[in-house]
């Protein structure tokens, strides 16, 4: 070959190898995964085929933030953190200190070679329950009360505005437990034993989320911008219908049966962009939900066309094992396989990490499965935005606890009042009590207790007693400012029968029930009111005039009081604005509320829910007196 031809190669060789390189350089440079202008599925995709499979582990973990400071997230290229019940960056913290928590994290994950921000998961039930000063709004066994899907999805729009007031995109909300037994303790988180009824308040979702545009594919995410929250379905599935109501157990009950009673909130879920659904700790038919394969591949994703991510339960996996961890290697193929994308391990995640590489490596787990729960995440984390504005807004920090959202708290609790009995003959009612009376007795365990009106899940796990922790009314203090200025209030929790007849009381409000609980913490076998609950109601209504309110997150017993009450009110966990209890027991709004669930006579009947063949309750599902309002309410 002459030199000239040498020369037109080595100048083609240049010219291919700075082709090449260009493309390369070029392609660093213009990441499509990073322009917003480009489809989700091309953003995914393109960030999908950079990622190594350690980074992809990465991202299908849910970490506590105890346990992972920001450097870890880089790492470990951490995909989400949590708070677990209770879990807060300093006492009584600030919305700015939230923020403040929730960005360090974000830059950890910021740093990592992709940069792939994470997200922030919380327990934001009846509103962002964790956080001081946050509006607490009625538990969802009072919002099934309410029969107002309306009312629930503006408090899914407020929910979603306060947590993201303090830097925090995502919630595990709502609960769409159909729950069947009330002896379950979480049984209040339940909106109501009707599966229809629980549809209907799904209507929480576009509230938290946004509404889904018409033109929007079924069962695909959709997240509205930075004030939307991503919600999460929860938990897959049937586990409000274990046997004798005990928590994570086991839900006997055939397909078709599994279908008609626990399905239905998730169709309409998926139908509305749910954005994730988490896996329940329960049974069915002996088979744990961590572990299913059939219901969570095959039917959520496969028959329902869910695109979303399904996410474990807390510790979930350990959980698939009798006793937990018993095999972790076993728990987590079996979790991966079944179809779960994203897992909430908060402390174990180096173990996780390890143990998921391996079976990746040695082809228990295909590649595939994989890849299919990180493009989920990543669907779900493009389409909310975080990309392109992965910091927290402080300047939504002043919407934690806002009077509009008070106001709308203090609506859903009059809502949700249900009221049982009304003196002994509708042309004797009690209700509405009047406002002018010489002297009055409040009485009762739960009158001056805004830890005990919010119940579980309010700022710690199990929740608080007291009033030095939440910002709210008490019902007593509702009492005070309703009645007339001349009218004098008289508090004292549990007063003797001499007192109660010596005070020449022209009537009294008791107010007693449940204390706060959370999850198996709150099964109970018998539903009994704590003591001195039931002395208060004897001592009380056996002297004077009197209405009752229950404070507690399901039926309880109740039965063997009825007769000496006059009136009574089932007012579930109301949350912080107890001054919507007042306007309705005083007149100002009438009683509308309808049970979202039977009242039992007794425990020995249960489990009992509405068309069933021995339905013989107290109150049947759906009951519920009505008054009207009234303004000008005076005493003879």
């Amino acid at each position: 070959m002459d030199l000239e031809g040498m020369a037109k190669i080595s100048i083609l060789l240049v010219g291919l190898w700075l082709l090449v390189n260009w493309s390369g350089l070029l392609d660093a440079k213009y990441m499509k995964y990073k322009n917003p202008k480009l489809s989700i599925d091309t953003r995914v995709e393109d960030l999908v085929r950079r990622m190594t499979l350690e980074e992809k582990i990465g991202q299908m973990l849910q970490v506590e933030r105890k346990y992972v400071p920001a450097d870890l997230l880089k790492k470990y290229f951490i995909g989400s953190v949590l708070s677990e019940g209770g879990s807060i960056p300093a006492p009584q913290a600030s919305a700015e200190t939230w923020i403040d928590m929730v960005n360090e994290f974000q830059k950890g994950a910021l740093s990592t070679r992709l940069g792939i921000p994470m997200f922030y998961g919380i327990d934001a039930v009846h509103g962002h329950n964790t956080i001081h000063n946050a509006t607490i709004f009625p538990h969802n066994i009072g919002l099934g009360a309410t029969r107002d899907p309306e009312l629930v999805r503006r408090i899914g729009a407020a929910t979603a505005l306060e947590v993201r007031a303090t830097g925090i995109q995502y919630v595990y909300s709502p609960c769409i437990a159909v729950c069947r037994d009330p002896r379950w303790g979480r049984c209040y988180e339940s909106y109501s034993e009707d599966p229809e009824l629980v549809q209907a308040m799904t209507e929480i979702i576009p509230g938290l989320q946004g509404d889904i545009p018409n033109d929007s594919p079924k069962g695909v995410p959709f997240i509205a911008g930075k004030e939307k929250v991503i919600g999460c379905a929860k938990h897959y599935v049937g586990d409000g219908g274990t046997t004798n109501g005990i928590d994570e157990h086991n839900t006997v009950i055939d397909r078709d049966g599994l279908m008609k009673i626990h399905m239905p909130g998730y169709l309409s879920s998926i139908s509305k962009g749910v954005a994730t659904i988490m896996a329940s700790y329960s049974s069915w038919n002996g088979v744990k939900m961590h572990a299913h394969h059939d219901l969570i591949t095959g039917y959520l994703k496969n028959t329902l066309h869910f695109k979303g991510f399904v996410i474990s339960d807390f510790e979930g996996i350990d959980r698939i094992t009798s006793p937990p961890r018993a095999n972790i290697t076993y728990s987590i193929e079996a979790g991966v396989s079944a179809g779960i994308d994203m897992f909430m391990v908060p402390k174990h995640y180096t173990e996780f990490i390890d143990v998921l590489t391996m079976l990746v490596k040695n082809k228990h787990i295909p590649m595939s499965r994989i890849d299919d729960a990180v493009r989920r995440i990543l669907w779900v984390k493009f389409m909310m935005g975080i990309f392109e504005n992965p910091f927290a807004d402080y300047s939504l920090a002043k919407y934690l606890g806002i009077q509009e959202h008070r106001n709308l708290a203090r609506e859903a609790v009059r809502k949700s009042m249900v009221l049982l009995k009304n003196g002994e003959s509708a042309d004797k009612p009690l209700l509405p009590l009047p406002k002018k009376a010489p002297k009055i007795l409040v009485a009762g365990s739960h009158a001056d207790n805004l830890g005990y009106q919010c119940g579980g899940w309010t700022i710690e796990w199990q929740g608080v007693s007291g009033n030095n922790l939440l910002k709210g009314t008490t019902i007593l203090a509702a009492v005070k400012d309703t009645v007339d200025p001349e009218t004098t209030v008289v508090y004292k929790e549990n007063p003797d029968v001499e007192f109660v007849k010596s005070n020449e009381f022209s009537y009294a409000i008791v107010v007693v029930g449940e204390h706060p609980y959370a999850e198996m913490h709150g099964d109970s076998m018998n539903l009994t009111i704590p003591e001195p609950g039931p002395e208060i109601i004897t001592n009380v209504c056996g002297a004077i005039k009197c209405v009752v309110i229950i404070i507690s997150g399901r039926p309880v017993v109740i039965e063997p009081y009825v007769g000496s009450i006059d009136a009574l009110v089932a007012a579930w966990l109301p949350g912080s604005e107890g001054q919507g209890v007042a306007d309705v027991l005083f007149g100002d709004y009438g009683f509308t509320g309808k049970l979202p669930r039977t009242w039992f006579k007794t425990v020995d009947q249960l489990p009992m829910n509405a068309g069933d063949p021995h339905y013989d309750p107290l109150f049947p599902f759906g009951f519920g007196l009505s008054t009207k309002p009234s303004k000008a309410l005076f005493s003879s």
